[in-house]
């Protein structure tokens, strides 16, 4: 019978050295010990990645083809002697790898968990690992149906040749123009084209490995092959939405035309596959429940170093890794190596790090809101949120009242925008390659573009603006969505307009921490000085940025009608980009600029 499986708290209290002798668990590999390591056995000593082929007597050493011939192809070493390996049998997996889980009696946890900051707890609200209550397994399990799994070393270099390829193609540029001609032809040679490029890319980077796929073998015999390569590109960008700005445009259009049936048949295979999520891998592989393990939550989280000790910011990582390497080893299974639940979990990590950069500055932000302002009077002129039609720009007439609400409920339905950004993204996936649902060329007074009807991302939009409704409990302004007409033509266009709420919010929060951090210095420094002359004060500076933020980017600009912005929940987004475009013009750009700000689109959000 196996030993009885530790509770959390054992497996955190314990030492490194006691935890790796009770559970079996080595210390996790230092990134110099990896960059050290051989060769694993079997494999080609000089590219590391490719079964062994051939041995050198002189050199001793094991090469594969195409490694052994190109160091042997000159001077003393053109006299050695290689001789072929026997490589029909497969390489056997390491000894070392995790050992597969017990039955599921046998590892069912004790119900003791470590009180205080170590406690395992979950806010189900703000998708943390926190001190409380509540059920992280239920929440993960649902949310890691529309996780991306994280890209191997290997899918990132497949991840290079696509990126390659769709930056040279000018697949839009041929194909959504108005022209007379056969456009499924068209559609038909640029895809073929795109394929062809990649084909040669993957060959010139691998040789061997190009020549297995593509000798004297049709586009349709490597149906797989491209299927693949696309599915890394999309599963890519969902947790990467700042990467292939140019490139996924071209290949989400590329494959919506592969889907009609016309296109289908002269192309003669398929271009898709579903995208990786964990939940799909897990379960796949049996494995589902190790999300249902509390340990989970611990060796997912994220830790950020603000406003906590050295000593504290090690002990979680301990903590981290520990959760982690036990996961790996209790779940692993001969079906389900150790590798794969590790991926899995350093996958839903990722998530954790993406809500708190494109979610959480819309948590920051409320939180000035009501810090700062009173929701039912204005404490000064100068800090009325009050805005009149016609004036400085604005399109809506608000009082300060209605304009905090309105400021609220934005910020809110942009929150939960974010917070289910990847299952609108996977709905909008959907859509988008949807055969059933065509699109028409139209120009919408921005270029053409491809109009299509969204029902999956109207549905659960719609859905998130109706909890956010109950939630606020008072509604101020239009509550339209516009999907498949002309202002949001289709569900990319949405989806990478929700996208862009971070880049607005991230460089305001960060000027507004810049000043904080000046404010909070025993003496005052050169950047306090300034802002005391020019402002009055810090806090003067502070409230001036966030009175003008909430009062113009939240006034119905940025378009000459009130389809197109006014207070519709697309319009809001619009007028914040208004603000952001005047910003050079502001009294307060100077703060900006000393906190290091170079653009809402610029650098690591906004700043060098």
């Amino acid at each position: 019978m196996p030993a009885t499986t530790p509770s959390l708290g054992d497996i955190l209290r314990a030492d490194a050295e006691d935890f790796a002798d009770a559970f079996g668990v080595e210390d996790p590999a230092t990134e110099d010990n990896v960059a050290e390591e051989e060769a694993p056995k079997g494999f080609c000593v000089e590219c590391k990645d490719q079964q062994a082929q051939a041995f050198c007597e002189q050199c001793q050493e094991d090469f594969c083809d195409v490694c052994g011939s190109m160091i042997h192809r000159t001077g003393r070493r053109r006299q050695h002697v290689l001789t072929k390996l026997d490589v029909a049998a497969p390489i056997e997996a390491d000894d070392t790898a995790p050992a597969a889980a017990s039955d599921s009696e046998d590892t069912e946890k004790e119900g003791d968990v470590l009180e205080g900051a170590m406690a395992v707890t979950f806010s189900a609200d703000s998708g943390r690992a926190e001190t409380g209550s509540g059920s992280f397994g239920a929440w993960i399990t649902e949310r890691a149906k529309y996780i991306p799994l994280r890209l191997t070393l290997k899918e990132r270099k497949y991840l290079r040749l696509l990126e390659a390829a769709l930056n040279v193609s000018e697949y839009t540029d041929k194909v959504d123009i108005l022209m007379y001609g056969n456009k499924t032809k068209r559609m038909v040679g640029q895809i073929r084209e795109l394929c062809a490029i990649l084909s040669g890319l993957v060959l010139a980077s691998d040789y061997k490995a190009g020549q297995t796929l593509f000798e004297d073998r049709q586009f349709e015999d490597n149906e797989e092959f491209f299927q693949k390569i696309f599915e890394i590109g999309r599963r890519h960008k969902i947790m990467n939405p700042d990467k292939m700005r140019n490139e996924y445009g071209k290949l989400m259009y590329l494959l919506q035309d592969s889907q009609q049936r016309d296109v289908s048949d002269l192309l003669g295979f398929s271009t898709l596959k579903p995208i990786k999520t964990v939940h799909a891998v897990l379960e796949s592989l049996n494995v589902a429940y190790i999300l249902e393990d509390e340990m989970v939550a611990v060796a997912t989280k994220e830790i950020v170093a603000a406003g906590k000790s050295r000593a504290q910011v090690q002990l979680e990582i301990k903590q981290k890794e520990r959760a982690l390497e036990y996961l790996c080893k209790a779940y692993a299974t001969r079906e389900c190596p150790a590798d794969v639940i590790r991926q899995c979990l350093y996958s839903i990590g990722d998530n954790h790090a993406f809500l708190r950069f494109n979610r959480d500055p819309c948590d920051r932000m409320l939180a000035y809101l009501k810090a700062n302002f009173n929701p039912l009077k204005a404490d000064s002129n100068s800090l009325s949120l009050a805005i009149l039609s016609g004036r400085d720009g604005a399109r809506l007439s608000h009082s300060h009242s209605n304009q905090f609400h309105y400021v609220q409920q934005t910020l809110a339905l942009w929150r939960e925008l974010l917070h289910d950004m990847f299952m609108l993204w996977h709905s909008a996936d959907t859509d988008l390659l949807a055969a059933r649902h065509a699109y028409r060329l139209t120009d919408t007074g921005q270029g053409l573009h491809r109009v299509q009807p969204c029902p999956r991302v109207s549905a659960a939009a719609h859905a998130i603006l109706h909890r956010t409704q109950k939630a606020v409990g008072r509604w101020v302004g239009s509550a339209m969505i516009h999907l498949g007409d002309r202002n949001v033509p289709n569900a990319l266009m949405f989806i990478d307009k929700y996208n862009q709420v971070s880049s607005i919010l991230n460089p305001v929060v960060r000027v507004l921490e810049f000043l904080d951090s000046h404010a909070a210095c025993p003496e005052p420094t050169d950047v306090s000085r300034f802002v005391d002359a020019a402002h009055g004060s810090i806090d003067n500076a502070k409230k001036l940025i966030l009175a003008d933020f909430f009062r113009s980017a939240f006034d119905g600009s940025g378009a000459d009608n009130f389809f197109d912005a006014g207070s519709c929940i697309d319009g809001r987004l619009t007028s914040a980009w208004n603000w952001c475009s005047a910003i050079e013009k502001k009294p307060f750009f100077n703060i900006f600029l000393l906190a290091g700000f170079v653009g809402f689109n610029g650098g690591p959000e906004g700043f060098n």
